[in-house]
């Protein structure tokens, strides 16, 4: 009997329980549902804003607009430039459009698909407003260096941590606290969930200002029924946010479960090559997330393994330097495991969009905008990536079962 991999569309594969129907029940008998006069969304931003050490959480509808809110933060003027990365979500980007702005992406580290604080460098502009750096798959990106980089500069930078809750930088600090306002999401296929709803963390005072401003229509509440700036409804309803306040509680353990599974998978393919000089672990091998990683390599197939240091597993990704990822991918999926290959169709930097309106038939704000090709971004996606999904209810066997599927890959007993 094939072994059953929980995933997070299904009840096995969620940590959703009593606690969240209680709250649930708690709000819906209160009879306040809206979040300008309930208590829940107020108390998530506390809670979450106490967990991360920030100053400010603004809470919001989605992953997305925490994302938007951070863009109006940032305040780029029409046409300005935001660099990002080309393997993320459109989520990521939409917003630098929304705010007629023009996202301009930058190459990718090859190891591991965060992005390259020296391919963003020779990107900057005079009309580079901000960085918008995301911490793909839950592994901590080099926002040290990008920090730097944009106070040098006079940027804004964006922590993009929708795939990252509790990832930990190499300074102690979690992701979303070392740029000017970092972003969580509470999306279905997240480390924990409401169905949709997001949360912006910032230090500074007048960007959380900014924030609640436009999450809610420019309506400054204690100004009487004045609109103070544009804005548009980004409010979290009391429903999503009591739920969310009952995933935050389970958040720790959640992370650590899928540590310690991703721990064990990375010494049992480790342990694929012991024995064998030809297959010993190579240190000095790829940089991933910015920290040492190892490479494996058996029947010819080398494989870069991901450094587990600050990582918090929202997938678990493979690198196949010679371009053997899909092979691989194939084979796991065709013994039950959820892994593909590339991540995306293509990076967003080759998406249809380009050549479409972006506005009624005009193509503002990217008349005679063609995106740079990421050679880098374009090879993990088209033949080097691969990524398995991982999950806080994977066990020891799913551990083993992975193994040994690579295993038989490798044409390793």
């Amino acid at each position: 009997m094939t072994l059953h991999f929980p995933n997070m569309a299904e009840p096995a594969g969620r940590t959703l329980g009593d606690e969240e129907v209680a709250a649930l029940e708690r709000v819906i008998r209160s009879g306040m549902l809206n979040s300008v006069w309930g208590a829940e969304a107020r108390a998530l931003e506390r809670e979450v804003a106490e967990l991360y050490g920030s100053r400010h959480a603004i809470a919001c509808a989605s992953g997305t607009a925490a994302l938007h809110l951070s863009v109006v933060a940032a305040a780029p003027d029409p046409g300005d430039e935001i660099i990002t990365t080309p393997i993320t979500d459109f989520g990521t980007v939409a917003p630098i459009l929304a705010q007629n702005a023009v996202p301009v992406f930058a190459d990718v580290d090859p190891s591991d698909g965060n992005l390259d604080p020296d391919a963003v460098a020779a990107l900057i502009g005079p009309r580079t407003r901000a960085i918008m750096v995301v911490h793909l798959f839950g592994a901590p990106a080099k926002v040290g260096e990008l920090r730097r980089l944009a106070d040098r500069h006079g940027l804004a930078l964006i922590e993009d941590c929708a795939q990252a809750w509790l990832t930990e930088l190499p300074d102690g600090r979690y992701a979303g606290t070392a740029g000017h306002v970092g972003t969580l999401s509470l999306q279905q296929w997240k480390h924990i969930t409401c169905g949709d709803g997001g949360l912006a963390l910032t230090d500074d005072d007048e960007l959380a200002r900014r924030m609640r401003l436009f999450a809610d229509k420019g309506w400054d509440r204690a100004a009487g029924r004045s609109h103070e700036s544009l804005g548009l409804n980004y409010r979290m309803t009391e429903l999503q946010a009591a739920v969310a306040r009952a995933q935050l509680a389970k958040l720790p353990e959640v992370v650590a479960s899928r540590r310690r599974t991703a721990g064990q998978l990375i010494e049992g393919l480790r342990g694929l090559g012991l024995g064998d000089a030809e297959t010993e672990p190579k240190t000095g091998g790829p940089k991933m997330g910015g920290l040492q990683a190892c490479e494996l390599e058996a029947g010819g197939v080398r494989i870069g393994l991901p450094r587990p240091d600050g990582h918090a597993w929202w997938l678990f990704p493979l690198v196949l330097p010679e371009g053997d990822a899909p092979g691989l991918a194939a084979h796991l999926s065709a013994a039950g495991i959820p892994a593909r290959a590339g991540y995306l169709k293509e990076p967003l930097n080759q998406a249809p969009l380009w050549d479409a309106p972006v506005y009624g038939s005009s193509r503002y704000p990217l008349e005679d905008y063609r995106p740079a090709p990421c050679p880098e971004a374009e090879r993990l996606v088209a033949t080097t990536l691969l990524t398995i999904d991982w999950n806080e209810h994977y066990t020891s066997e799913h551990v083993k079962v992975i193994t040994e599927a690579v295993a038989g890959y490798l044409g390793r007993p």
